[in-house]
């Protein structure tokens, strides 16, 4: 259940930066409803998905490595205090939500292909999981195929609660809420940011130190 936990955490760590595939997301509900939304965040959890596969098996090996771990423990620890920051600061200023222009949406499949790709192509995306994600993930599981399994579902779990809680804020709140949401979700995300943090440096100081 830890195990579980920790994966749906870390999605919500994740899908919490505001980048495109929220604003996307907010959007899509305003324009096109709450159907249109869940289709494309969906297709999103599975862009997340994979590259939490990808992270999961690449840094397992590597870790293996007492270089790549002093490297993970104190570049993830830097890098997590620094979102922590920023997105403190976010949330002090009065940041405005990029219009974004959609055309027509004529499927479900298209929504679904949408998520998917911006999801796999957002920088925020990217560079968590390459810096932050290849870490935590490696570190979350104990090697077993149970514990990958039960990490992986909270992961996806806690990407497709996050999309229908996005969804269902835009759709009842997003039009008057405006700035007041995302600099709730910057705070909410400073927060989980500097606890991982914390986790990282923590557990990298009792393996190595």
């Amino acid at each position: 259940m830890d195990t579980f936990f920790t994966g749906f955490l870390l999605s919500l760590s994740l899908c919490l930066d505001i980048g495109i595939v929220n604003v996307a997301m907010i959007d899509v509900t305003l324009k096109y409803g709450r159907k249109a939304a869940l289709w494309m965040g969906f297709g999103s959890c599975f862009g997340d998905l994979f590259y939490a596969v990808l992270a999961l098996a690449g840094m397992s090996f590597l870790l293996q490595f007492v270089w790549v771990q002093w490297l993970t423990w104190l570049g993830g620890g830097t890098l997590l205090l620094w979102l922590a920051f920023k997105m403190a600061r976010e949330a002090l200023r009065d940041a405005t939500r990029a219009e974004t222009t959609h055309p027509a949406l004529p499927s479900r499949r298209h929504l679904f292909g949408r998520g998917l790709t911006l999801a796999m192509a957002s920088p925020s995306s990217i560079l968590w999981f390459a810096a932050v994600g290849g870490t935590l993930i490696a570190q979350a599981t104990d090697g077993s195929w149970l514990g990958t399994v039960d990490f992986l579902a909270g992961f996806f779990i806690g990407g497709v609660a996050w999309t229908i809680f996005i969804t269902l804020g835009a759709h009842h709140g997003g039009k008057t809420l405006g700035t007041r949401f995302q600099q709730g979700c910057h705070i909410v995300s400073a927060l989980l940011y500097l606890y991982f943090a914390l986790l990282v440096i923590r557990n990298g100081y009792q393996a190595l130190a």
